[in-house]
């Protein structure tokens, strides 16, 4: 008896095994991307239409891990794509290097990076970079805890601070832009990979100051409000004019995807990207973010075909003009 049913179970194994192994065999190509929450949503719409387009015959996973820590997966050779918002680092180009790992840099699209408070904070509504410098250096740490140590006429109420954390590119920008170096700030505030704690802690608090990706104080523009940045020449809101007329600084910076060259030899991230570079400029309009020139999205798929590697940006990408970025990629 025990050797009969001892047979059964052992065959009962064999189907289930066999079905295990048709259904991986079955199972559609996959494309992984990780990476900048500020991208995410840029890439999450392009995956979006992609696997309709395909009815569903090659799946795309977005995840949100930052740029540095989806970065941190790529130089792994762990996913195909890594969305960015800073170019890639030396550091990074290292790892990626001893690994093996060559990429194909991509500019997508441009980003404000939107500096946000409460709507009934009607006292900072137009911030100097100067202002901001104060706030978010090192030094502000268990100093600057007040509105007005930052400008005397602001209430003398504790500020609430909110921003992107250590591994987000938007942090790292933000702080080159404003401090002077990146990742240089202040510990003492609350951080988080994902920018809806953000919107909410700033839509909660009138005492409250934040920054992340336009797109999502687009988003968000009935909770939150825009703070004008003055660098010099008056407070410039963001928006599509002033980052193409290069007024909003030093706060308007590209994004991109980079893309691992041996995955780009699958069928299916080849498909992935060459559908992402043919309607980049739709998706990236659609989510809120400011579309490239339709030169830069043809060189991008040319680099794709030639398998292009390397980066042109020598650092963090700010004060680079629209208008820059075809030059630069020209010259790759």
């Amino acid at each position: 008896m025990f050797f009969i049913v001892h047979a059964k179970i052992l065959a009962v194994g064999t189907v289930l095994a066999a079905f295990v192994l048709v259904t991986s065999a079955n199972a559609s190509p996959l494309v992984k991307v990780d990476g900048s929450s500020t991208v995410f949503p840029i890439t999450e719409a392009v995956a979006e239409d992609f696997q309709a387009f395909k009815k569903g015959a090659i799946r795309v996973t977005v995840g949100i891990s930052g740029t540095g820590g989806g970065f941190k997966k790529f130089c792994r050779n762990e996913i195909d794509v890594v969305n960015a918002s800073r170019p890639i680092t030396a550091t990074e180009i290292e790892a990626c290097k001893q690994q093996g790992v060559q990429f194909i840099e991509m500019p997508i699209a441009y980003d404000a990076l939107t500096v946000v408070i409460n709507p009934k904070n009607n006292w900072s509504q137009t911030i100097t970079v100067e202002e901001l410098k104060k706030i978010w250096e090192p030094e502000a740490q268990g100093k600057i805890t007040q509105w007005n140590q930052i400008n005397p006429a602001w209430p003398d109420k504790k500020i609430k601070l909110y921003g992107a954390g250590a591994d987000s590119g938007t942090f790292e920008y933000f702080t080159e832009a404003i401090v002077g170096k990146a990742k240089s700030s202040r510990g003492d505030f609350t951080a988080s990979e994902d920018d809806n704690v953000l919107v909410q802690g700033v839509a909660s608090d009138i005492y409250a100051l934040g920054f992340f990706g336009f797109a999502y104080y687009i988003e968000n523009s009935k909770r939150v409000t825009a703070a004008a940045v003055d660098s010099g020449n008056g407070g410039v809101l963001p928006s599509a004019a002033t980052v193409e007329n290069n007024s909003y600084k030093p706060l308007s910076r590209p994004i991109f995807i980079y893309i691992n060259a041996k995955s780009a030899d699958k069928p299916e991230v080849d498909e992935f990207v060459k559908f992402y570079m043919a309607n980049a400029a739709t998706l990236v309009d659609e989510v809120k973010y400011f579309p490239l020139s339709k030169e830069v999205y043809q060189l991008n798929l040319e680099y794709l075909q030639k398998r292009k590697v390397g980066t042109v940006f020598k650092g963090s990408g700010v004060n680079i003009k629209l208008e820059d970025i075809l030059k630069m990629e020209s010259s790759l």
